[in-house]
C-alpha cells in the first residue's frame, strides 16, 4: 500500500522479524519476507493469519516477516542489485516488475503456476499484469480502484444527490464551499504520491479510458488534446478551492476523517480507505457512501489498480518455500481470513469467490463495491492508474510534475511534454509494464 499512503507515522516502522512462535523450535527452512509499513494490529493480524498457519501447515519452512516501513522501497533496490535482500519481493506495483525482472532479480514463475494452479485461480488480466516478454514474474497482492467517497448522512441533510457527472459534481462542490464546506477531503502530507490519484481520477473520468490506453500502448502521445483538456480541469479545480487551503498539511487519514464530520464533502481517493471507515464514521455517527468517480460521458469511471505485487528473488536462499507462501496468500482460507479484519489491502484476485466467507462485522458497502470493480474488469470496463500501468521514471514526474501545475511553477504544455519524452524514453527501454489489449 505505501505506493498509496502511509498509515499513522511511526506506526510498524521496527525493521524487527515477526515469527511464528515456533520457529525456533521449527526444523524448516526460513523464508523472509519484508513487508512495508503496518499498524500493530495488522502486525498481529499477519502473524494470526498468515505466519502461524501457514508455518503450521508447512513444517519444512518457516515464514518470518521483517517489517520495513517507508522505507521498504530504497532498502529492497539497494539489496536486489547487491544480490541479498528477502525470498518473498514485495513491490510497489507492476511498473517495478518490468525493471527488475530485465535486470534479472526476479524468478520466472510460470513453473510455479502450473504446479499450483494459478493460472486458473487468478484472473487472467491480473496474470497478464504480472508478466514480462511473456514470462510471469509477479502476482498482484491487492486490486484496487479510485472513486468518491462521501457521507451519506452530510448528503441527507443537505438535500444533496451523489454526482454522476462532471458538471453536477462541480455545482456540488460549488455549492459546498458555499457553506463552508471543502469540496475534496484530501492531502499529500504523508504520500506525495497521492497527486497521482487525481491526476488518474482526471485522465480516465474526463479524457476517457480509450484514450489512455492508446497512450499506454504508444499509439498517442501524453500531449495529446485530451489530456492537456484533462490537465487543466485539475488545475482548475485547485484554482477553484475544491481541494481547501490544507492540501500540503493534511494526511490522507486527516482529510478521510474530514468526510466522516463533514467538514469536507467528499474524498477523491481509492479504496485502500476503506480501512479508516470503522475508525471515524460510527463515532461521528456518520453513513458512508462510496461511487465510481463521474465521468465527462455520465458513467461512473473504475480506474483499475494494483496496488503492490509478490514475486520471488531470483537470489532466494529458499524459493520454493517462497512459492508456497504465495501459493497460501491466493487461498481460500487466507482470502477469508485477511479480509474480515483488514479491508482495502488483500483484495487478492482469485478468478472464484464463491468460496469465501467474510466475517459478519465486514462493511457491506465494502462487498458491494469489490464486486463492482470485480464485475467491471470482466466486461473490461475498467480505466488505468498510473501508478499500475505507467513506467517507474514517468510515474515519478507526473507526481512532480502535477503539483508544479497547481503552483504555477509550469504549464500543462511542459507538464505533459515532458512527461510524453520520459514515457518513450522508457518505452524504448522496455520498462513499461504489460499493458492488456482492451476490447
Amino acid at each position: 500500500m505505501y505506493r498509496r499512503t502511509l498509515l499513522k507515522a511511526g506506526l510498524g516502522m521496527a525493521a524487527l522479524p515477526v515469527l511464528s512462535r515456533y520457529a525456533f523450535a521449527a526444523e524448516g527452512k526460513p523464508v523472509s519476507f519484508w513487508y512495508e509499513t503496518a499498524s500493530p494490529a495488522n502486525q498481529e493480524n499477519l502473524q494470526k493469519f498468515l505466519i502461524e498457519p501457514f508455518n503450521a501447515s508447512h513444517p519444512d519452512h518457516v515464514l518470518g516477516i521483517d517489517f520495513r516501513g517507508a522505507d521498504l522501497d530504497k532498502q529492497l533496490r539497494v539489496a536486489m542489485v547487491a544480490g541479498t535482500g528477502p525470498d518473498v519481493v514485495f513491490t510497489a506495483g507492476p511498473s517495478y516488475v518490468a525493471a527488475m525482472a530485465q535486470s534479472g532479480q526476479l524468478l520466472v514463475l510460470d513453473d510455479y503456476a502450473k504446479k499450483f494452479g494459478w493460472n486458473e485461480r487468478l484472473l487472467p488480466l491480473f496474470l497478464d499484469m504480472g508478466k514480462y516478454e511473456g514470462k510471469l514474474y509477479a502476482l498482484p497482492k491487492t486490486y484496487e480502484t479510485l472513486g468518491l467517497f462521501y457521507n451519506k448522512t452530510l448528503f441527507a441533510a443537505n438535500n444533496w444527490k451523489a454526482p454522476t457527472t462532471i458538471p453536477e459534481l462541480e455545482a456540488l462542490a460549488d455549492e459546498m464551499k458555499a457553506k463552508g464546506i471543502t469540496p475534496f477531503g484530501a492531502g499529500n502530507a504523508d504520500w506525495r504520491g497521492a497527486n497521482e490519484w487525481h491526476v488518474t481520477i482526471a485522465l480516465n473520468s474526463i479524457a476517457g479510458p480509450d484514450i489512455v490506453h492508446k497512450a499506454l500502448t504508444g499509439e498517442i502521445p501524453w500531449t495529446d488534446p485530451a489530456f492537456a483538456a484533462a490537465i487543466d480541469k485539475l488545475a482548475e479545480w485547485w484554482d477553484k478551492g475544491y481541494y481547501g487551503e490544507n492540501y500540503f498539511s493534511l494526511t490522507n487519514e486527516q482529510a478521510f476523517a474530514q468526510i466522516a464530520t463533514g467538514q469536507a464533502g467528499m474524498a477523491p481517493t481509492g479504496t485502500w480507505s476503506f480501512t479508516y471507515i470503522p475508525t471515524y464514521f460510527p463515532q461521528a455517527n456518520a453513513e458512508p457512501g462510496f461511487i465510481g468517480f463521474p465521468s465527462a460521458k455520465g458513467d461512473p469511471v473504475f480506474a483499475l489498480g494494483v496496488g503492490s505485487t509478490l514475486s520471488v528473488s531470483a537470489k532466494a536462499e529458499n524459493p520454493e518455500g517462497a512459492a508456497e507462501v504465495l501459493d497460501y496468500m491466493f487461498s481460500d482460507e487466507y482470502y477469508s481470513a485477511i479480509n474480515s479484519v483488514w479491508q482495502g489491502e488483500w483484495n487478492l484476485p482469485l478468478a472464484d469467490l464463491s468460496k469465501i466467507k467474510l466475517a459478519d462485522n465486514v462493511l457491506p458497502l465494502y462487498t458491494e463495491v469489490m464486486k463492482e470493480l470485480a464485475s467491471s474488469v470482466g466486461a473490461n470496463l475498467y480505466g488505468y492508474t498510473t501508478w499500475t500501468f505507467l513506467p517507474p521514471a514517468a510515474d515519478t514526474y507526473l507526481v512532480s510534475g502535477m503539483e508544479e501545475v497547481w503552483l504555477k511553477k509550469t504549464s500543462t504544455a511542459d507538464f505533459l511534454k515532458k512527461l510524453d519524452e520520459t514515457f518513450r524514453g522508457e518505452k524504448e527501454a522496455g520498462k513499461v509494464p504489460a499493458i492488456p489489449p482492451r476490447a
